[in-house]
């Protein structure tokens, strides 16, 4: 058994021990956040991120192979239109993922007994199953 000064302060002892795990969700308020969100991205960020995608897919003309800041330019400038490409498509697909993970948790413990059932650690599951929460993030 470990001595009481080797223990640290009283306050902080239980850090990290805590079960979060039975923290319980709310279930009506995760089903409309769900819905919100999924609405959102198809009304509002969905349109949009055509336009953008549709604007940064423009090619610009070759340089002058005699100009070679202008050619690092628009090297520079071609990695930017990939990562902002990437971040447009990883943000609508992310977005809706969790709004269909927050929608499947909800419907799995709808119900009477729901507020008794869902849990914390089931909500972190489900963003796993919809790849939004990589495997082993979440876990108390």
């Amino acid at each position: 058994m470990i001595p009481d000064e080797d223990l640290g302060p009283a306050w902080l002892r239980d850090y990290g021990h805590t079960d979060f795990g039975d923290i319980e969700a709310d279930i009506l308020a995760m089903e409309e956040f769900a819905a919100r969100l999924k609405a959102d991205v198809e009304q509002n960020y969905s349109p949009r991120a055509l336009e953008v995608t549709d604007t940064m897919l423009t090619t610009l003309p070759p340089a002058d192979e005699r100009f070679s800041e202008l050619h690092l330019f628009l090297a520079a400038h071609e990695r930017a239109q990939d990562t902002a490409l990437q971040n447009v498509y990883n943000y609508a697909n992310g977005t809706y993922g969790f709004a269909t993970a927050a929608r499947e948790v909800s419907e799995q413990y709808r119900g009477a007994d729901a507020y008794a059932r869902a849990r914390v650690t089931d909500v972190h599951a489900g963003l796993r199953i919809a790849g939004i929460l990589p495997a082993g993030e979440g876990q108390i």
